[in-house]
């Protein structure tokens, strides 16, 4: 299993908006993988950097992690095209499009699938703790696994295809135009009508048929059931990402809570 092996030897650490969770894969059975996940609860009130210092004590996933580890980051990300992407001003720019980002510092991620680049912010007392611990660090976008798996969903039929990731209260809304972003962007979404309105204005905004093209739901949807039966009251052709179904090649059984982005990285790659 091809993804499995990149990540044999490689711990998976994913922070998110006052979320920490850790993955791997077993090694007790080479012929019988599995997948070794384990949530951390976040004490509010405290930086998440603490809480990450606090975690290295308690969880057994980190007590015996191997010196590599792939920190994914669930954080805002801008988007760039590649021909116009310039290390010298990524700060600049990402410090425009997300003021916030300030005292933090700004990483970026190739994505050659899609001809962009992902500017995205660690807080720097984060990255410190974590280098304090791990001799061997890449630093990603969560969400990017779950673009390129998509990306290559998107070319399955004629229809043209508008997807909806949920994660973390939050909802990307995205579409692909051969190797590229035909249109992101990202909104608040905890409520199932905020997440209707904003994926039906995209869809309107699109100028896409609703009786022939395709809406595709991923993740931790809001009020889910609710949501379906709503959006299939405007289009014809919404369907629901299964995780187990759509890995289903892989042979492993997904932990139940872990996030999408997380099993796409595990079971597919980066």
């Amino acid at each position: 299993m091809q993804a499995r092996n990149s990540n044999r030897q490689r711990l998976i650490l994913r922070i998110g908006r006052g979320t920490m969770s850790f993955a791997t894969f077993s090694e007790e059975d080479d012929r019988q993988p599995a997948i070794l996940y384990e949530p951390y609860v976040v004490k509010s009130g405290v930086s998440i950097a603490a809480n990450l210092r606090e975690a290295f004590k308690t969880s057994d996933l980190l007590l015996q992690a191997p010196p590599r580890v792939r920190l994914m980051l669930d954080t805002d990300v801008l988007l760039v095209p590649v021909d116009l992407f310039s290390e010298q001003s990524m700060d600049d720019m990402l410090h425009h499009a997300f003021p916030q980002t300030e005292p933090d510092a700004t990483y970026f991620n190739v994505v050659p699938d899609l001809n962009c680049v992902a500017l995205f912010a660690i807080n720097r007392d984060l990255r410190l703790v974590v280098d304090d611990h791990f001799s061997d660090v890449q630093v990603i976008a969560a969400a990017s696994p779950v673009w390129r798996h998509l990306h290559q969903r998107s070319y399955t039929g004629a229809s043209r295809k508008l997807f909806g990731y949920f994660h973390e209260r939050r909802l990307d809304v995205f579409s692909f135009q051969q190797n590229r972003f035909r249109f992101f962007n990202s909104y608040e979404a905890g409520r199932s009508h905020d997440a209707l309105y904003f994926l039906l204005y995209v869809w309107r905004q699109l100028q896409l048929s609703a009786a022939d093209d395709e809406l595709h739901i991923a993740g931790d949807a809001p009020d889910s059931e609710w949501l379906n039966a709503q959006l299939r009251r405007y289009l014809s052709h919404v369907f629901t990402v299964n995780p187990q179904a759509d890995f289903l090649q892989s042979a492993v059984q997904l932990p139940k809570g872990m996030p999408y982005d997380m099993q796409t990285l595990l079971l597919k790659g980066r």
